[in-house]
């Protein structure tokens, strides 16, 4: 996830409560804040040049989610190893295809950035703006973008509980 700068622009964004984990299926990758400009992008690739998400069976959207987890220190901060996991929303049973892997977002209190204008060059400067949010309480165990199908996107930042 990139890191903030100082000449972040602002994004609005609003509380909510995910009440039910969200279930995802995915390709994996494993890198670090440091790798993340050269692990992502082709992370990114290999997502469309493999027509992954028409393999992903029970889909319950046409959304493609991106979730950040397996933090090196979750709970604590975003420094070290996590996974990438880009994929779609199933249920909890759907079968998992070779070459992917399911991962959980769990419930929790959450932040949504709104990333606007809806671009895809614009998720850099939101993650920019989601790190300089110093005080809203991170969990740092499950955080995604949401790429919906009407061509809006969000970040999803859990929270802990106040």
């Amino acid at each position: 996830m990139p890191t903030p700068s100082a000449n972040t622009p602002a994004f609005p964004y609003y509380l909510t409560q995910q009440d039910e984990a969200i279930t995802v299926v995915g390709i994996e990758l494993r890198t670090t804040n440091l790798e993340a400009m050269q692990t992502i992008p082709p992370h990114w690739q290999r997502f469309g040049q493999e027509g992954v998400l028409e393999r992903i069976a029970g889909r319950l959207d046409g959304d493609v989610l991106a979730v950040y987890t397996h933090f090196a220190h979750a709970g604590r901060d975003n420094t070290g190893l996590y996974s990438l996991v880009i994929g779609a929303q199933v249920a909890p049973d759907a079968p998992v295809p070779a070459g992917m892997v399911r991962v959980v977002v769990p419930a929790s209190r959450r932040a949504i950035f709104q990333v606007l204008p809806a671009s895809f060059d614009m998720v850099g400067p939101a993650w920019g703006a989601v790190w300089a949010q110093t005080l809203l309480p991170k969990t740092y165990v499950a955080e995604y973008e949401r790429y919906a199908a009407n061509g809006d996107i969000s970040i999803s930042i859990g929270l802990e509980r106040l």
